[in-house]
């Protein structure tokens, strides 16, 4: 009964964040609302029993990637405010009955899958977790680094000043 109370409140705490994400036109607010929802999925990880992808999902997202984030963030918004019309009116207005249909398809799922018989236990250990990284899924494991590269350096050129 307690895990259920503690799953409820952490879950309503992760959907509170996700929509201040959305729903904040300061991306810095955003970014630490990210932050937010990256520590309550830490925190269903731990109540998975699954002590290593907590501690890999705050290490890693809630401290390297959030960093990089807010470090674009300062590069590519230097304080200065945005004014004028809004140039995703339209596609905010459109995101209301999206993630609504969303919600149904998820409600309507649901119901299905709770009847299903449970796969195979995922296997355990940072061992083979580390085997499995580097050996069945070391090609999307080095897109993801390559992506991540990607991304970086985009961000970079997008915000070099000319000289001249």
């Amino acid at each position: 009964m307690m895990e259920w109370v503690t799953f409820l409140v952490v879950a309503s705490c992760a959907i509170a964040s996700a929509v201040g994400l959305v729903i904040r036109p300061n991306p810095l607010h955003g970014a630490l609302f990210l932050v937010g929802n990256l520590f309550c999925v830490a925190i269903l990880y731990l109540m998975l029993r699954a002590e290593f992808l907590a501690l890999a999902q705050v290490i890693v997202y809630a401290g390297a990637i959030m960093v990089l984030f807010i470090f674009a963030i300062f590069l590519l918004v230097p304080g200065r405010v945005e004014v004028g019309p809004d140039p995703l009116r339209r596609q905010r207005a459109l995101a209301l009955p999206f993630a609504g249909a969303l919600g149904l398809i998820v409600v309507l799922v649901i119901p299905q899958a709770v009847g299903r018989t449970a796969p195979p236990p995922p296997p355990t250990g940072v061992r083979t977790l580390g085997e499995l990284l580097f050996t069945d899924y070391l090609f999307p494991f080095e897109v993801t680094s390559v992506l991540l590269l990607a991304a970086l350096i985009g961000a970079l050129t997008l915000t070099k000043r000319r000289i001249g």
